[in-house]
């Protein structure tokens, strides 16, 4: 597993960095991105900090069906019945900024393939 460090997510986990939140259980917590890509794009973040995908551990196998569960009930609750978009970055040649596993829900506007 990667080197556990402090980030910006840990930060929002403890709310010392205000965000807009859309959900929060005991796991898990969603907020809106304060970069948006499309019209509706929230991130979704375990509490637990992973540093990426590639270091979940056979025994998130719950918590990581857990944030998709999450992002299915969000995107029904924001009206996205039409389609959107889940994406999780994988280190940084993937575009991981956050060295915290997070899920992008994206939606609301036509996604177009390949992403970039």
């Amino acid at each position: 597993m990667s080197e556990i460090k402090e980030t910006v997510f840990s930060k929002i986990i403890r709310r010392e960095i205000p965000v807009d939140i859309i959900y929060e259980d005991d796991l898990a917590l969603a907020f809106k991105d304060i970069q948006p890509q499309a019209p509706v794009h929230i991130l979704v973040i375990p509490k637990k900090p992973i540093p990426k995908l590639a270091d979940v551990e056979p025994q998130d196998y719950t918590l990581v069906g857990h944030l998709l569960l999450i992002v299915r009930h969000i995107a029904k609750q924001a009206g996205l019945a039409s389609g959107y978009r889940v994406v999780i970055n994988n280190g940084s040649d993937a575009g991981q900024t956050v060295n915290h596993l997070h899920i992008h829900l994206l939606g609301g506007r036509q996604m177009k393939w390949p992403p970039g």
